[in-house]
């Protein structure tokens, strides 16, 4: 089931998000988000009016995707930045192209027109999800994250609606 986020969802959202903070290289945050910060979150893009979704399974926050504010500047209110999170197992079992579907969705009907993904590379997984829904990579960028004693590139996807 994929459904709008709530602030009872930014425990379960900063869990899954946290993990990736702690052991990976995908986010570029390197201190563990609190819950409180976490629901922060989800109300500023809520209030941007933007959706901020989650799946459930059994039950329970599987994932979570959402599109921000790509940049500030009036001249891109068209054109948001969209980010995905699933819980560690879950990859690969049909979640995260269903929450990037609906999310699209959202997105279209807001008659937004671009959709920019960034991705921590190397990611394959991440890759595979955006370009399997049409994202087409657009930028590449050489070294300009440091995380765990190593310098990473960052990649961009952009999807026009």
């Amino acid at each position: 089931m994929i459904r709008d986020a709530l602030a009872e969802d930014a425990e379960a959202i900063a869990g899954i998000y946290n993990y990736y903070v702690s052991t990976s290289l995908i986010t570029f945050e390197e201190q563990p988000v609190d819950v409180p910060e976490m629901a922060a979150r989800i109300a500023e893009v809520s209030a941007g009016g933007f959706p901020w979704l989650v799946a459930e399974r059994e039950g329970r926050v599987a994932g979570y995707a959402y599109a921000s504010t790509w940049k500030e500047r009036c001249a891109y209110r068209f054109c948001v930045e969209s980010t995905i999170y699933l819980v560690p197992g879950q990859m690969r079992a049909g979640i995260g192209t269903q929450l990037y579907q609906e999310l699209i969705g959202r997105l279209r009907a807001l008659r937004l027109h671009v959709v920019v993904g960034c991705i921590a590379l190397p990611n394959p997984g991440s890759v595979a999800l955006h370009e399997k829904l049409g994202f087409r990579q657009v930028a590449h960028f050489t070294e300009v994250g440091y995380k765990f004693e190593q310098w990473l590139d960052v990649g961009y996807w952009q999807l026009l609606l």
